[in-house]
């Protein structure tokens, strides 16, 4: 009876070898991200507060008009990011998202000037918390995410050309409106991103092109919390008191 016993084919335990490797590739994929987003983050927050805490430093840039400069400077710098990607080591790139953190960090520092630090601290976890679980689900999901891809630019591109608007208008009405339909969109698009990380492995992984698209995917994961962050300040901050 021996002789007739079944075990698994040969097919079988490289399958499931291949699936193993697989499974640590994506998850080594993902953790990188992760990491250089947190690492992003972390520059933000150092620079914002170090600029803050300074006033040689920050009045000389947001009491002159070097304010323009710092507020629009994160955005020229996603745009030079984003076209210049194709030619970039993966190294340069990521010295490159590195070094816009820290820009970020220079544009972000009013917010130490103007909220407490108790609400800011309160802000933060509430939009952390809303960015994991939607990162999580866009992990986790069967449903195709790329469906939403139309609304969510269409969504993106409104609320980055009212903002500019609002800059000069300084409407407390539309401001409201745009930190409702901004929360919605940058919501949705960090499950999406994190949907689309994924699939960037599924289709380049193990190259130097995934390699990349790992740091572009950090950068938009890096953007989707920071632009909710700034967002929920509208509900949940407190201006400090002259």
């Amino acid at each position: 009876m021996e002789r007739y016993r079944s075990y698994p084919s040969a097919n079988a335990h490289a399958a499931s070898a291949a699936t193993t490797t697989f499974d640590a590739g994506l998850r080594r994929h993902m953790l990188g991200i992760y990491r250089n987003m947190g690492l992003g983050l972390a520059i933000t927050g150092a620079v914002a507060l170090g600029v803050a805490s300074s006033p040689a430093i920050y009045e000389p840039i947001f009491n002159t008009p070097l304010k323009w400069a710092a507020m629009f400077a994160p955005l020229a710098f996603v745009l030079f990011f984003s076209f210049r990607i194709e030619r970039m080591s993966t190294a340069s790139a990521r010295t490159a998202f590195f070094a816009f953190a820290a820009v970020m960090g220079i544009s972000m520092a009013s917010i130490f000037l103007v909220f407490t630090g108790q609400s800011i601290a309160t802000t933060f976890f509430i939009a952390a918390s809303m960015f994991l679980a939607m990162s999580l689900w866009g992990y986790t999901t069967g449903r195709d995410l790329s469906k939403w891809s139309t609304f969510l630019l269409m969504g993106l591109v409104g609320v980055v050309i009212a903002s500019l608007v609002n800059l000069f208008l300084a409407s407390s009405i539309l401001q409201l409106v745009l930190s409702i339909v901004g929360v919605i969109v940058f919501t949705a698009l960090t499950a999406f991103d994190t949907q689309r990380a994924k699939s960037d492995y599924l289709a380049y992984g193990g190259t130097q092109a995934a390699e990349k698209l790992a740091v572009m995917s950090a950068l938009s994961l890096y953007l989707n919390l920071v632009n909710l962050f700034q967002l929920l300040l509208t509900f949940f901050g407190q201006r400090q008191e002259n």
